[in-house]
């Protein structure tokens, strides 16, 4: 067992795994998928249990150019996307709709400065910089990480996956059990009713997903 191993498999810590082989970001059934880690993403933002039916799934793979994602999610209710989509560039306001996300501050130290990623059912994507500044949260909507997208309805569940280059974060994991911090998150349902799922609960009185403190870890291994 490599040190830190011992202290850092929780439920806090998902493996990300190189892939032995290339993975295309539509490739949803490669091989490559069932090495990674699974990841459970079944509480709301509050810590409260959600309803099976609204559970996903998370995987994550590296290989020497892209941080590659997948969600798997069960979908027993209506879709709430964008009657008109579009693909050719990022689309303001995704959270508002059906999506998932992930949320990546590279390194293991605490920052003020994050990256999000989202991919909603119809395929449309959104990547932005965020900073947190003694005035309040600041985001840079020009952001362009490089980021690719791909999407897949089936008759009772959701597979999103997007592929991040490194170059989007200014760096890649360089040494072995290298940890970054991330969430991993999905919103779903509308109204009343909507629900905003976290890996790790922020806990906040309202949805918010936007709570450094609580991010849980990326841990970079072979």
């Amino acid at each position: 067992m490599k040190f830190g191993e011992s202290d850092l498999k929780s439920r806090e810590t998902v493996w990300v795994r190189r892939a032995r082989s290339a993975v295309s970001v539509g490739d949803f059934d490669s091989a490559e998928w069932q090495r990674a880690e699974s990841v459970s993403v079944t509480r709301y933002w509050s810590g409260a249990a959600a309803p099976s039916s609204r559970h996903a799934e998370a995987r994550l793979l590296q290989t020497d150019a892209n941080l590659l994602v997948r969600f798997v999610c069960r979908q027993d209710e209506p879709l709430i996307i964008n009657p008109a989509p579009q693909t050719e560039e990022k689309t303001i306001g995704l959270w508002e709709r059906d999506v998932c996300e992930i949320f990546v501050a590279p390194g293991s130290e605490e920052s003020n400065r994050y990256f999000e990623f989202e991919v909603a059912p119809t395929g449309e994507w959104l990547d932005l910089e965020i900073r947190h500044t003694p005035q309040g949260r600041e985001t840079n909507f020009h952001f362009p990480s490089g980021m690719t997208a791909a999407a897949h309805i089936a008759h009772d569940h959701v597979l999103v996956a997007m592929c991040i280059p490194w170059e989007a974060f200014g760096r890649r994991p360089e040494a072995e059990n290298e940890v970054w911090r991330a969430n991993l998150l999905r919103c779903v349902g509308a109204g009343e009713t909507r629900g905003y799922l976290a890996w790790q609960p922020t806990r906040t009185e309202i949805p918010d997903f936007h709570v450094l403190e609580v991010f849980g870890r990326l841990l970079f291994c072979d």
